[in-house]
Parts: structure tokens; sequence; C-alpha cells
């Protein structure tokens, strides 16, 4: 995987996460496994255990392993792993860029920028993605053509909570239900992901962005996608929802000519690097 910061540092590297999805999609077995695991019941089984006392044990070696720092949170005693994996942060712990004009990241990840092309299909990651079949509605998708796609990657050591990045109205929630699949873009070699997954869309009236799409996709392993509200007002910064265990990703459009992307993460996605960026940063400003 191809991984960049902020401060203009780029690195090649596969994580333990990487790794292990690799092994999987190359080899028969398993990818035969993992028709067996994306099944709807295996991960509701799974999902039930990690909410068990049981699972704590593998708390302590996570947090060590990842450098977690247990010290932003509001609680240091967790229930079970998934009660740990959806650990909130105190709010003097999150950073939010106040300055309205300011496009903030939604959630600390792994940040992929592409332009929607006028036919409307875009490529990440070695993947082409319909935006019609994304969204199954192919009047939505023609108003963001010539917008930006923001991709945003959680992986295991992400905090795994997201937030709206402007204030405004959310007008509209509509859940897709689908097969749970990795979004590790390694498997994507194999086969495409976000059209066999479970994913949650909102429509957001933001107040300096226009009208947005927010939406989140569940992968193998996560229990649900957890939003908390359906419609109503938004606030920017204000916690949309959060995913349990596995990793996911957010998905942001906008239409075209609202905002400007910041240009090292623009230049880093037209190398094939996704940036790293935590929630509430800036990532863009309003045109």
């Amino acid at each position: 995987m191809k991984y960049a910061d902020r401060s203009g540092n780029r690195w090649d590297i596969d994580t333990p996460q990487d790794k292990q999805i690799r092994g999987l999609y190359n080899s028969i077995f398993g990818r035969s496994l993992m028709k067996v695991l994306s099944i709807p019941l295996f991960s509701k089984i799974g999902g039930s255990f990690l909410n068990t006392k049981f699972s704590k044990r593998y708390i302590k070696s996570f947090v060590e392993k990842n450098n977690i720092d247990l010290s932003k949170c509001e609680k240091q005693d967790f229930r079970s792993y998934n009660d740990f994996f959806t650990r909130k942060y105190k709010p003097d712990a999150l950073n939010i860029d106040e300055n309205n004009n300011h496009l903030i990241s939604p959630c600390d990840s792994k940040l992929f920028v592409s332009k929607i092309s006028e036919d409307s299909i875009f490529h990440i990651k070695n993947t082409d993605y319909t935006l019609q079949s994304l969204l199954q509605d192919n009047i939505l998708a023609k108003e963001f053509i010539g917008g930006y796609a923001m991709i945003f990657r959680l992986t295991v050591d992400d905090y795994h909570r997201y937030a709206y990045f402007d204030r405004g109205e959310q007008t509209f929630n509509k859940f897709i239900k689908g097969r749970l699949q990795t979004v590790n873009p390694i498997a994507n070699d194999v086969r495409p992901i976000y059209k066999e997954n479970s994913r949650e869309l909102s429509i957001i009236m933001t107040e300096n962005f226009g009208k947005a799409i927010y939406m989140e996709v569940g992968a193998l392993m996560v229990g649900k996608i957890s939003n908390h509200k359906k419609t109503g007002k938004v606030l920017r910064g204000e916690e949309k929802g959060m995913f349990e265990f596995g990793g996911s990703t957010v998905i942001v459009l906008l239409k075209k000519d609202v905002c400007t992307i910041d240009e090292d993460i623009l230049k880093n996605s037209q190398d094939n690097y996704e940036t790293i960026v935590k929630l509430g940063e800036k990532i863009g400003e309003k045109k």
C-alpha cells in the first residue's frame, strides 16, 4: 500500500491487515473462505463474539501494537472488544477546525480523492466504480458530475467514529442492503467491492458546500453501521455515527465548483498514494 502524510513524507508498506487480505485473495482456499465469511450470518456471529466479555483479552495487545492512546478516551475500562473498538474520545481530544470556509475530514482515515467524470465512472485503486450503481440512483448521480469523490478508508487502528463536516440539514437517508465484503483495496484485483457491501446514504444540504452525499460502507466483520439520526439539523464536528469492528469506509461526494481540495492531497491521489488525515483536519477550502 502507498501512504503519505501531510508533511510530504511518502512510503510503501504492507500492514498486517494488508498482508492478511492479500493472502486470502491470492489463493483458491482463501477466496473460497472469503465467500463463506462474507455471508451475513457469519458476520453476525463474529460480531456477537466481539460483544462478549471473553473478547476483552485481545484489547491489551492491540493497544500496545498500534500505540493507541487511551488517555484520549472517555473511559479506559471496556466491557468487550467492540466496546473498546467503538471507544469515544473526550471532547477536548478532538481537534475540529472551526473555520467555516475550510472543508474538514469527517474521520481518521486514509484519504483518496477522485474527480467524478462525465460518464460517472471513477477509477480508485485499480477498481472502476460506477456512481449510479453505488448510489442506486441515476438522477442523483448526474448531479455530481464534475465534482469530487472523497474516499476515506478506515483501518482497524483508526478511531471508528465519524462526524459531519459542515452544518446544515440532513434531508434524506437510505440503507442499501448488500453482502459484507472487505474494503481493503488489495482485494480489488479479484472482485469489485462497493457493489457487494451494505451501505447507508445520506443527503445533506450544507451551508458552505452545497448539496452533499455522505455514505458509510460496511465491511467484512462489521456488525452494523450505527448512525444517530436519519434527518434533521446537523452541526460541524457533530458525531454522525460509528462503525463496529472491521475495516470501513466513508464516502463524501461534493458537486462541481463548490470547493478546492488541498494540493498535497490531490497530488498524492494522482500518484496513487492515500493521505493520512484526522477527524476535523482541513482537507480543502470553499470556493
